[in-house]
């Protein structure tokens, strides 16, 4: 009985730790938009995914999804250059943004406000051809990334890309931020690493290629 107790007790701490560490998440974005100030939205369009879009090789327009959309300044990009877009953030303040933005820009973007580890609680049915993430995954707390790749790969259609930006784990003062390349061979099951590139911040960030492998089903047998 008293090992049955202790178990209980940790497994109830350890659910603790983990709502706490979503919860500070949460805080801290909620921190960065109040203060009109978050660094990752810049309100200019990353040259790696201009080149991905309009380069040598660009897959034709599809169904594109965005994680942690911000303001909405790549979902509106996306949408004028013909991708069906879906676009889905944490912060209520931030979608709200961004939907004026895209209304403004007079295009058709499905904006939700949303975990980006929990789409099965949204309206997000795939499949999706292509998904952006400028560093939202890296700021996941460990226990919820798992989660995060599956809703991609049930949702990604058969050769599906996927860029993320994200930043190194040495550039954070805590232990549970940031993003690597074997971490992400790890999670991602079905996909295939095909390009890093390091990224030109002053603290180490990096570019990730992944691309869903064709002969990969999706649960179901659906591809």
């Amino acid at each position: 009985m008293e090992q049955s107790n202790t178990a209980q007790r940790t497994d109830a701490d350890r659910v603790g730790s983990e709502r706490d560490q979503e919860e500070a998440v949460r805080r801290a974005l909620e921190a960065y938009y109040r203060a009109g100030e978050p660094p990752w939205d810049t309100g200019v369009t990353p040259p790696e995914l201009v080149a991905l879009v309009e380069g040598h090789g660009a897959p034709p327009p599809g169904r594109a999804l965005e994680l942690g959309c911000g303001t909405g300044t790549n979902a509106v990009y996306l949408a004028r250059h013909g991708w069906e877009v879906v676009a889905v953030d944490l912060i209520d303040r931030a979608v709200e943004q961004a939907r004026a933005k895209a209304a403004a820009a007079g295009t058709a973007v499905r904006l939700l406000c949303g975990d980006a580890t929990r789409l099965d609680d949204l309206d997000v049915p795939g499949p999706f051809d292509l998904f952006f993430d400028l560093s939202c995954y890296c700021g996941i707390p460990p226990h919820r990334r798992d989660a995060y790749a599956a809703g991609l790969t049930h949702r990604a259609a058969p050769g599906a890309r996927l860029l993320m930006f994200g930043y190194g784990p040495e550039a954070f003062d805590d232990p549970i931020s940031g993003v690597t390349a074997d971490e992400l061979r790890a999670r991602f099951a079905g996909w295939d690493l095909v390009d890093t590139t390091p990224g030109t911040n002053p603290v180490p960030t990096f570019w990730f290629g992944l691309r869903r492998r064709p002969d990969s089903m999706r649960k179901g047998g659906t591809p």
